[in-house]
């Protein structure tokens, strides 16, 4: 009996296989559509995942200005941040990030699901987030997925 037949397969930079993804925003809820994406970013969704190697893929999230928040998060979801200077805090509500840039609200939500060390800066380079329906990345041919479809 072949005791080693079955080996733990570790992806490595060399061996991983990155595609496209075309997500569409419309009408998701923001933390929903942000996790998925997380998934997919870090490759979690395949078989071959590696925690320590950038095996995802390339994501694209289009109409990023149509997402939606449930409750009252509109009023009630603050973004904070500091200048570094005394009394520097500044507070933004969703409402008025939505209508200032639509695609920060995206970017945001993605980056805090993501690891916080190198790979996961690596990782946030692979996402792109655009506003409306156009993209710039037509020649990549990206495969429109379902988020649903993915758990």
């Amino acid at each position: 009996m072949d005791t080693l037949s079955y080996k733990t397969i570790s992806a490595n930079k060399a061996t991983v296989k990155k595609s496209w993804v075309l997500v569409d925003a419309k009408d998701e809820v923001l933390g929903r559509l942000a996790s998925v994406v997380a998934i997919v970013l870090r490759g979690k969704h395949k078989p071959e995942f590696t925690p320590h190697v950038d095996c995802g893929d390339n994501v694209i999230v289009i109409n990023a200005d149509k997402i939606k928040l449930t409750g009252k998060k509109w009023d009630d979801k603050q973004y904070v941040r500091y200048t570094g200077y005394p009394g520097g805090q500044r507070i933004t509500k969703a409402k008025e990030l939505m209508v200032k840039n639509p695609i920060a609200m995206v970017e945001k939500s993605v980056r805090g699901m993501l690891p916080i060390n190198r790979l996961g800066r690596d990782l946030f380079r692979n996402l792109h987030v655009y506003q409306g329906e156009e993209h710039d990345h037509v020649a990549q041919k990206p495969v429109k997925i379902n988020i649903n479809s993915i758990k």
